[in-house]
């Protein structure tokens, strides 16, 4: 009767802890998706401007920011009706205040004539196909896609009032991750511009949002297998009773 009792209470533990188990399980997995549902966006980029770093139909994490945060280095999602009023996604290599230029004999990209190693950047050719010269007005982005050769980006609109720059209030969101196609990918910030003014901006929470769901996901179906992985056991373990029972008598 002990070993029975016991066996039971071993059960109601088991049982208790798994259920334990999946609650702590689902409030991880669906917080994560609430909490990267008001932090961040879904886009998909629309054209190859930004190869290689983001490609044309990859779906992204953008996280919603006000265009104060923006820093030099981000890849951002804005909207400026003179670009055609539609979700554009750019690199901002300049703000209010820079001189950015290009190419000098080294054929690096200079903001305030400062070289600035783009590492995301094709390894062949300049940093730039033309040759170009702007000062940011103040308030303003300076843009540029990662593919010059093919981005239709501030270099296009220098005859404008404010040299191709766009307002920071434009922007949207911040680029952070790639989730689509699989595996994806995470935008780290660049350190080109790290010794620059501002220095670079803070990846955001993605990473913390995509841990959360995937541990979620791992305790739910544990604590979901406990209850069949123990009544298989159980039933090994009568199994095997019975059989000595058969041989002693």
């Amino acid at each position: 009767m002990g070993k029975g009792a016991s066996e039971d209470g071993h059960g109601r533990l088991g049982s208790v802890l798994s259920g334990l188990v999946v609650a702590v399980g689902s409030v991880l997995f669906l917080g994560g998706f609430v909490w990267g549902a008001v932090v961040y966006q879904p886009y998909t980029v629309p054209t190859d401007s930004m190869a290689p770093s983001v490609d044309v139909g990859d779906r992204v994490l953008a996280e919603r920011i006000d265009g104060a945060e923006v820093r030099r280095g981000d890849v951002v999602v804005f909207r400026q009706k003179e670009w055609g009023d539609m979700p554009m996604v750019k690199r901002v290599v300049g703000v209010g205040g820079d001189t950015v230029s290009c190419c000098g004999a080294d054929g690096k990209l200079r903001v305030n004539g400062r070289p600035i190693a783009e590492s995301y950047l094709r390894a062949d050719g300049p940093a730039s196909p033309t040759r170009f010269s702007a000062t940011v007005p103040e308030g303003q982005l300076f843009m540029l896609g990662d593919d010059r050769t093919a981005s239709l980006d501030s270099r296009t609109h220098l005859q404008d009032a404010a040299q191709g720059s766009v307002p920071r209030s434009a922007v949207e969101a911040r680029l952070d991750a790639v989730a689509w196609p699989l595996p994806g990918d995470f935008l780290e910030r660049p350190e080109g511009f790290g010794a620059l003014p501002g220095g670079t901006s803070e990846t955001g929470p993605v990473k913390l949002v995509l841990a959360s769901v995937a541990t979620g996901a791992v305790l739910i179906f544990a604590g979901a297998a406990y209850g069949p992985l123990a009544r298989m056991r159980a039933r090994r373990r009568r199994g095997s009773r019975s059989g000595v029972a058969a041989d002693v008598g």
